[in-house]
């Protein structure tokens, strides 16, 4: 079974599509309770957090409503909250050697359902008169030169050697389509993060609203 978040975008929490969707990420699993989000609410945003299910979904206020801190899902205005961004994680088996404190840094889980289809914007043909793909299937196996053989090159790129020896993940971010992907494991770090990086899988994607030039 595949699955298409974009659709997501711009429903409301009580969404009969958000909750379906919920419902088959739930149906994929052997816990329990997990269709029921930790809620973090700020005055500009408000998240709903899956840990058991890889996903994370982020809330836009609109119609001028400021939710406060620290709310239930209960008190929370459905009518005036739209998706407009979500995060989806996976979680590789660490290889031998890597670390165990970045093997278990995460608490979500592997998103569970494969192939992940994103759908993508028409561009006109590259240098080589090769047309763009008008989607792309992503696995929990799928590599950073993956992404860009079916995606093109990104329009925003970085991480890799950072302020914390090396410690960040090298991220690309693709505006026209609303995708951003951050890699992981070792390869994505360090100073040879981006020779290596063709090779490192994802660890999050994030779609939101595509950004216009």
């Amino acid at each position: 079974m595949a699955s298409n978040l974009q659709q997501l975008l711009g429903h409301k929490p009580s969404s009969t599509t958000l909750s379906e969707h919920i419902s088959t990420l739930a149906a994929k699993t052997s816990k329990l309770d997990v269709a029921t989000p930790e809620v973090k609410s700020y005055s500009d945003a408000v998240y709903f957090n899956y840990y058991p299910l890889g996903l994370s979904i982020l809330f836009k206020p609109v119609n001028g409503y400021k939710p406060k801190t620290g709310l239930k899902r209960s008190d929370l205005q459905d009518e005036n909250l739209v998706v407009d961004g979500i995060d989806i994680y996976n979680v590789p088996a660490p290889k031998a050697g890597a670390t165990a404190s970045r093997a278990t840094k995460s608490p979500y889980t592997t998103y569970p359902i494969s192939p992940i289809v994103l759908n993508l914007v028409p561009l006109p043909q590259d240098k080589e008169g090769k047309t763009r793909a008008e989607t792309i299937n992503i696995t929990p196996e799928t590599t950073g030169k993956e992404f860009v053989l079916s995606m093109g090159e990104p329009d925003r790129k970085g991480g890799g050697a950072g302020p914390s020896s090396g410690s960040i993940g090298i991220w690309c971010e693709w505006s026209k389509d609303g995708v951003m992907v951050e890699f992981g494991g070792e390869e994505s770090r360090g100073p040879q993060a981006w020779e290596r990086g063709k090779d490192a899988v994802w660890k999050v994607i994030s779609i939101f609203p595509p950004k216009q030039d």
